[in-house]
């Protein structure tokens, strides 16, 4: 064969296999790439093809799917109450995606998780009929929580104890989901830009220094390494108390309280902050982040299924900032699903049970795929004379103390009030928070509120006077329900 045509031949064999290689690259990667793009619209009209999947709340769907009058998308999802449950359910969007619920489970609900698909549906590669995401949120809690919070910025979170079912999750100021669903970009912009931040998930993904809701963690830090026998034992704790390395004295709200040398229970019926600071510094911070990790703080990966963000307590702090730590301040922070879980894990003797507010996953049929009741894990956070104790000294803080506002007649109530400084030298409206554990007829609920903002005059900010009764509302709901 002549050499020119010989090579000739060579580089169009060469050509032609370049070209088969690259045809099997993009049908085998590129192509798979392209297909979970998120721009591709292909994806988009498939998932709105049929109706989704629901989420049910108190044995009810809070969403639905509507037939669209026109364009390529069959289905647009729509909201039930959607003000009400936007910080359980979040929002499945033609062009803003989905959240929350609607984004942990989106191939449940569109039929493309491979636990939805049958024998037929695999050999065919069908899309299966939707599952169903059934919450552990009760309708009544839930609505008592939304309402009780009102026009104020704020969230409130309901766990029961002994089970760690997650009975409420509000958020205020709300939002709709119904209205960016089908991507109504005028309204997207509304809310995205508005100051107030409604489609922030307060309960769960915004954390803010937790005042002295805090020192519960400290004290039961004093009571499991010893550092003091019991609640009633004086502690050795002057009043206002020096920080280290500093000219500034720590004092209390209450300058006529009897703090100087409190004990546990006085500092927690008071809020002596000099008590709390002192036995920060006393037990040093390694063993309060101890014990604060042991409730929940500095974990990544706090998922109720939605990821709830880090609370945190600081390292690397000296001793002024140590005892600031021990009231809540500093950089602690916190959110109210956190805070929740501390008064969660006290009123169930010293064990906290996994928060979660998804009870079960079905299929289409209502067979269950995955119940998380049955597999929520518990842990022994404090001994149950430890919980005892403190239980008893949140009582009398409810009975006695700073926590009035969230008795309940008829049933046993245990709280912390908790003001936190805002802004620079507290120049903006403090946040107030409350905790607290309510139990009645054989009912129980572990309840944290924080009030942001609110249209209260600065000097009437207190825990309990905007948050203990948000709280009394909730327990209210919960226990007689």
């Amino acid at each position: 064969m002549n050499k020119t045509i010989r090579r000739a031949s060579v580089f169009t064999l060469l050509l032609v296999l370049a070209l088969l290689g690259r045809a099997t690259w993009v049908q085998f990667y590129d192509g798979r790439a392209l297909a979970d793009d998120k721009d591709n619209r292909r994806n988009t009209i498939a998932l709105y093809s049929a109706p989704l999947g629901d989420i049910i709340v108190g044995g009810k769907p809070v969403t639905g799917s509507a037939r669209t009058t026109g364009g390529d998308l069959a289905y647009k999802r729509t909201y039930r109450d959607g003000s009400l449950y936007s910080a359980v359910t979040g929002y499945s969007s033609q062009a803003f995606g989905a959240t929350q619920l609607e984004g942990v489970y989106r191939d449940l609900l569109d039929g493309t998780d491979n636990r939805l698909k049958g024998v037929l549906d695999t050999v065919t590669n069908k899309r299966s009929d939707p599952g169903n995401v059934v919450t552990t949120i009760d309708p009544a809690v839930q609505k008592a929580a939304y309402e009780a919070l009102g026009d104020k910025k704020g969230a409130a979170v309901a766990i029961d104890p002994a089970t760690g079912r997650v009975l409420a999750v509000a958020s205020t100021p709300s939002y709709d989901p119904t209205t960016i669903t089908t991507g109504d970009a005028d309204a997207w912009k509304a809310l995205t830009s508005d100051p107030d931040k409604p489609m922030t998930n307060r309960a769960l993904r915004q954390p803010l220094p937790p005042g002295s809701t805090f020192k519960l963690v400290v004290a039961a830090a004093a009571l499991e390494d010893g550092l003091y026998e019991s609640v009633d034992e004086r502690t050795d704790s002057p009043d206002p108390y020096p920080l280290a390395q500093s000219s500034d004295e720590l004092t209390n709200e209450n300058p006529s309280a009897p703090c100087e040398d409190a004990s546990l229970r006085v500092a927690l019926q008071y809020s002596c902050n000099n008590v709390f600071a002192s036995v920060a510094v006393d037990l040093g911070q390694d063993k309060v982040r101890a014990m604060a990790e042991k409730f929940g703080f500095n974990d990544e990966k706090q998922d109720v299924p939605v990821r709830a963000y880090e609370s945190v307590y600081p390292t690397g702090m000296d001793k002024a900032q140590t005892a600031l730590s021990g009231i809540g301040q500093f950089d602690v922070t916190a959110t109210p699903l956190q805070i929740a879980m501390v008064s969660a894990a006290i009123a169930n003797g010293g064990k906290l049970v996994s928060p979660h507010m998804v009870a079960q996953i079905t299929d289409g049929n209502g067979d269950v795929l995955e119940d998380y009741d049955d597999s929520a894990g518990s842990e022994e956070i404090v001994s149950s004379r430890t919980a005892e104790q403190l239980q008893s000294a949140m009582r009398t803080v409810v009975e006695e103390g700073t926590g009035t506002n969230a008795r309940i007649a008829g049933a046993t109530v245990g709280g912390k009030t908790g003001t936190a400084q805002h802004g620079e030298k507290n120049s903006k409206t403090p946040y107030a928070w409350f905790t607290s554990y309510g139990k009645a007829d054989g009912k129980e609920v572990a309840v944290a509120v924080l009030v942001e903002q609110s249209n209260a005059a600065r000097s009437e900010v207190s825990g309990n006077g905007l948050a203990a009764p948000v709280a009394k509302k909730v327990m209210e709901a919960a226990l007689r329900g």
